[in-house]
């Protein structure tokens, strides 16, 4: 046996913490008064973003947006089938990039019991230069399982060298389904924060995932 083509697959994964975790607050009001509703929902949101921009000025939030208010009316109906008259509802939807675990959770704490304070979804993830080394590192390493691998097969064929003809992301090279072949991230950790007074929260982000997989080709001499 002079030569041989081995194809191969290669993955690697990589676990980090989270370095930012960025949260959604709401602020809701209504009643049948269309201007009482958007005057109350001003309001209450007075307090949220002057609490989000004293965090921002000392460090400790490091990105956040604003939406505009947004006004919507509704006509329920009673149980004997008659439209009753409007109901207005208002709404002002905030997110803050927390640097701090901690941090997030004293202001989730702080704002809970506010009223018309809803708390959304967290989203853990990696500042954008982190993770784009992470994913060069990760898809290397994966390269290199996949040469490993092909180095084992020639070994046991009792071939000493491997040239590679071909690498690409699953599903590129074999056919077939293709599967998630680029680095991927992972957050496995969104959860929802209670709107409920009490101790401060505490909440620990679980460890975000990047994982590769490549498939390469070899001709083994």
């Amino acid at each position: 046996m002079s030569e041989v083509t081995v194809t191969v697959r290669g993955e690697h994964e990589a676990r980090v913490a989270p370095e930012r975790a960025t949260i959604r607050v709401g602020v809701r009001a209504e009643g049948p008064d269309r201007a009482a509703v958007v005057d109350t929902a001003m309001r209450l949101a007075e307090p949220v973003r002057r609490s989000i921009t004293e965090r921002a000025d000392a460090g400790t939030v490091v990105d956040w947006t604003s939406k505009r208010l947004a006004v919507r009316a509704e006509r329920p109906w009673n149980s004997e089938g008659k439209r009753l008259a409007p109901v207005y509802y208002a709404s002002i939807d905030f997110t803050a990039t927390f640097s701090e675990a901690s941090e997030l959770s004293l202001w989730v704490s702080d704002i809970s019991p506010w009223d018309g304070v809803e708390v959304g979804w967290v989203d853990w993830h990696l500042t954008p230069e982190t993770r784009a080394d992470l994913e060069r590192d990760v898809a290397a390493r994966a390269v290199g399982v996949a040469v490993t691998r092909a180095q084992a097969y020639a070994s046991a064929l009792g071939l000493d060298e491997v040239t590679p003809l071909e690498i690409a992301d699953v599903g590129l090279i074999s056919p077939g389904p293709s599967a998630p072949g680029a680095p991927l991230m992972k957050a496995r950790d969104a959860v929802a924060f209670a709107a409920e007074s009490g101790p401060a929260m505490e909440y620990e982000p679980e460890e975000i995932t990047v994982s590769a997989t490549v498939e390469a080709r070899f001709l083994a001499r």
